[in-house]
């Protein structure tokens, strides 16, 4: 009885092993169709008119980041030769007051970033998506406010990535 018990535990493993080979994984909780394996992402216009000097280089460089180190995708140089394409504007950057309740004085500044971006494959006309995004970060302005401030603009960009990112490959 236990040989037969052996042989069947083992037969069950050998299953589930083999049913589970038939899908995609990855480590990064991302799944990338087969025939998907570069991106085009341009700079995103800052059409802001307000906030820090670097925005959209900083915009630019976190979404690089997260789709070629957290994706197999690579950078493509221009649309013609990506299979994605994600592009967007910044629309809007804020640095104000913000409450934590409704009888507190405002001790942080929280800066927003808010983009407009889209995805598409290039093989499609439509894009899978084209949405505002919003992102934030809050900052204490009586220590060192420049430096608060540009701290907190680079933590909204990276949060942008981020849901950017999962809403662009969380999804296959």
């Amino acid at each position: 009885m236990t040989q037969s018990r052996l042989l069947i535990v083992a037969l069950i493993f050998t299953l589930i092993i083999g049913a589970t080979a038939c899908f995609r994984y990855s480590t990064t909780g991302t799944s990338i169709p087969a025939d998907v394996n570069t991106i085009y992402i341009p700079f995103f216009p800052d059409n802001s008119s307000g906030g820090i000097a670097n925005l959209n280089e900083l915009m630019y460089q976190a979404l690089v980041d997260r789709f070629t180190r957290r994706s197999r995708l690579r950078l493509a140089d221009n649309p013609e030769s990506a299979d994605i394409v994600l592009d967007g504007a910044i629309q809007s950057y804020s640095n104000r007051p913000f409450s934590i309740g409704a009888d507190q004085a405002a001790r942080l500044n929280r800066v927003e970033v808010v983009i407009r971006a889209s995805y598409r494959y290039t093989r499609e006309q439509q894009p899978l998506w084209d949405r505002s995004f919003t992102g934030f970060s809050e900052y204490d302005p009586t220590t060192n406010a420049l430096d608060g401030e540009s701290a907190a603009a680079r933590a909204a960009v990276e949060n942008l990535a981020n849901t950017i990112f999962q809403e662009s490959v969380g999804k296959w």
